[in-house]
């Protein structure tokens, strides 16, 4: 089997690589167009787009494949999964409350979607300020990233990446569900896993539940880690996937 993680915003791949050392067998973290790299020409960095570059880039790979999604690659994961265009062994992500109908979208992007305040932002934390990227850190430290893990996070955080981020968010108002309700509506036919941090304040575990019965997923509690439980804990990660991996296939 191929294990393989796709990372949220505002991250690179690198975000996995505690994790994926702890891991054994093969594994792949693939790096979204824009985040750590140049968008290819033509690249809207819409939802849809990322979805099709996700589905592209597993039909080249052999499987069987598990797929791993946090954050916006969390929501990516579960649109391919319920689609089922691309063969899965089974498939895993964090923040399910964000794809349920009723989720209403943090601060920070109804900020970036907001035409004028995205921009300004934009200029602001990639702009000519001095210290732009010691203010990212700051602001990744206070969301919950330890300090060295955001300090290498705002290194790589860019004006293709900022940019990039208001594309993405933009096309998905009012929520993710409101495009995607017909495919996240049913069972999955791979096997599923909605992991639940218990300090994630960017989700809800009642939500995030509803949204694992409704895709026919079970469910694993990581206490006392947060939105970025990978980074946190990498060797209970592990333990919580390798768990889910070696469980019998439905």
């Amino acid at each position: 089997m191929t294990a393989v993680f796709v990372h949220g915003v505002p991250e690179t791949s690198s975000v996995w690589d505690g994790l994926r050392a702890r891991l054994g067998g093969d594994t792949v973290a693939l790096e979204l167009p824009g985040f750590g790299g140049p968008r290819p020409h033509g690249f809207r960095a819409a939802k849809e787009d990322y979805v099709r570059w996700l589905e592209a880039a597993l039909l080249e790979m052999e499987g069987p494949i598990d797929l791993v999604g946090h954050d916006w690659g969390a929501l990516l994961v579960a649109c391919v999964a319920a689609g089922s265009r691309v063969p899965l062994r089974s498939w895993a992500v964090d923040v399910g409350g964000v794809l349920h109908p009723d989720y209403e979208w943090h601060a920070a992007a109804r900020l970036w979607q907001t035409s004028g305040a995205g921009e300004e932002w934009v200029r602001t934390a990639v702009g000519a300020a001095p210290g732009a990227p010691e203010g990212t850190a700051d602001q990744l430290v206070a969301a919950g990233v330890g300090e060295e893990h955001a300090k290498a996070m705002a290194a790589a955080f860019d004006e293709t990446m900022a940019v990039s981020i208001l594309d993405l968010y933009r096309s998905a108002t009012p929520n993710v569900f409101a495009s995607w309700s017909r495919e996240l509506s049913a069972p999955t036919s791979a096997p599923g896993l909605v992991l639940q941090p218990t300090l994630d304040p960017f989700d809800d575990i009642e939500t995030s539940s509803a949204v694992a019965a409704r895709l026919g997923a079970r469910t694993e509690t990581l206490t006392g880690l947060g939105h970025w439980w990978m980074l946190e804990r990498p060797d209970a990660a592990a333990d919580a996937l390798e768990r889910f991996w070696a469980r019998p296939r439905r």
